[in-house]
């Protein structure tokens, strides 16, 4: 593995990344608060999905349909890298097929929030600038194919892997290992791949933002639009908070260089502050302050019947 993953900072890292500790009453508050706050979003972001699906003009605009799949994908990588976290707090071992799919949908899911709102940038940037043209250009059919191009660029490295390790690993099917990504890296080449995508994504979406929001911007301040220009700082802060989460591997790594003790306190840290946290502020930042969103989603979550709302569709401002 040293010859493989280079260095003894690597090994130092893959053998940290496995030793978890003693679990104590610290350990079990952690993992507790872990994983009450996941469930707790993975609850509100499915009762938003569901309310948002029963109204059928949710499903034929283009930033309704976009934020569904963004509840969806955030809900399904909050359930999967939580299950990976409490494997690794409880020292469970997983067999090495069944690890490569829960990365592989964690890791895909990962990708897809940022992905996800650059394209809400383009769209936003589309309604505010050209709003003549948006019906036109933000149709639901091509929104639904810009959800699938997210879907395969965040994908593809995982796929690629995948076959690779079934390809060449004859203990692909029956050996159990500690379940992380990199432990599922058998060449170095996989490691480069996976930190080249991080990278170029990281500064496409950044450009995308930058790029998109400043033109949002301008025309919001010479129109006066003052809810289009709180609209834009709220997106720009979650898309920071999401961009940040690109660079969870990178602080895990470098936190291989403190002890043991601090490095399993910090990677909690680091598994709340950037993988947890960013996902659980979508249904504060957006939904709830949607004025279409907001009734059906206080309605679903009092289990209430469902009222017969003439809501419309919002102006392209309100979100």
């Amino acid at each position: 593995m040293a010859d493989q993953n280079g260095s003894s900072l690597e090994l130092n890292f893959l053998y940290y990344q496995s030793m978890t500790g003693t679990i104590d009453f610290m350990t079990t508050i952690k993992s507790s608060l872990v994983l009450s706050t996941a469930l707790f979003f993975i609850s509100l972001n499915l009762i938003m999905f569901f309310a948002m699906w029963s109204k059928p003009s949710f499903r034929e605009t283009s930033r309704y349909l976009l934020f569904s799949q963004m509840l969806l994908s955030d809900s399904i990588h909050l359930g999967f890298t939580t299950l990976l976290y409490s494997c690794s707090m409880a020292n469970i071992n997983l067999i090495k097929v069944l690890c490569s799919m829960i990365v592989l949908v964690s890791g895909t899911t990962f990708r897809i929030s940022p992905l996800t709102l650059a394209v809400m940038c383009l769209e936003r940037y589309v309604a505010i600038c050209f709003p003549l043209r948006h019906t036109d250009i933000a149709t639901p059919r091509r929104t639904n194919i810009a959800i699938a191009v997210v879907w395969f660029l965040g994908s593809v490295n995982y796929v690629i892997d995948i076959i690779f390790l079934a390809a060449t690993d004859a203990h692909f099917f029956t050996k159990t290992i500690y379940c992380t990504q990199e432990r599922l890296f058998l060449a170095k080449w996989q490691f480069d791949v996976f930190q080249s995508f991080n990278g170029v994504f990281f500064v496409a979406v950044g450009i995308i933002v930058i790029g998109n929001y400043t033109g949002i911007m301008i025309a919001a301040r010479s129109i006066k639009a003052k809810k289009a220009s709180r609209t834009v700082l709220l997106h720009l802060v979650q898309l920071g908070l999401c961009l940040t989460s690109f660079l969870y591997s990178s602080i895990e790594r470098a936190l291989s260089t403190v002890t043991l003790a601090s490095f399993i306190h910090l990677r909690y840290l680091n598994v709340f502050l950037l993988v947890l946290l960013p996902r659980c502020l979508n249904p504060l930042i957006y939904g709830l302050r949607d004025e279409g969103v907001r009734p059906l989603f206080l309605c679903y979550l009092r289990c209430r019947i469902k009222p017969n709302l003439s809501l419309g569709l919002v102006s392209a401002e309100a979100f």
